[in-house]
């Protein structure tokens, strides 16, 4: 995240998006984890593997089992003044997996 600092910006808040579709709704994101990295901070670099989701992957109904979920990297640069830029992975390299229709 090295080159993402510059004079003008605070701190950059990184999460992780779940997408995915349902019948009733077809455009869904749900936020599983999130880490604000300040520009004082001496590490810049995320690195992390096996993490546990902050937050859960909950829908409104029983519409997830089965379903395509996809994981997206996004940030929000946060300058000390202007305007919030906002960024995501591109989205010919997301990560995707299928939930399963019975759960234990």
């Amino acid at each position: 995240m090295e080159p993402t600092f510059h004079w003008n910006i605070k701190q950059i808040f990184v999460y992780v998006v779940a997408l995915y579709k349902t019948e009733t709704n077809p455009k869904n994101h749900v936020v599983l984890w999130d880490k604000i990295i300040e520009a004082t901070d001496a590490d810049k670099v995320i690195q992390k593997d096996n993490v546990f989701v902050k937050y859960a992957l909950v829908d409104q109904s029983d519409g997830l089992r089965g379903e395509e979920i996809e994981l997206q990297l996004m940030w929000d640069h946060m300058p000390i003044t202007g305007l919030l830029y906002m960024g995501e992975q591109d989205e010919s390299s997301l990560s995707k997996f299928t939930l399963p229709i019975d759960y234990q």
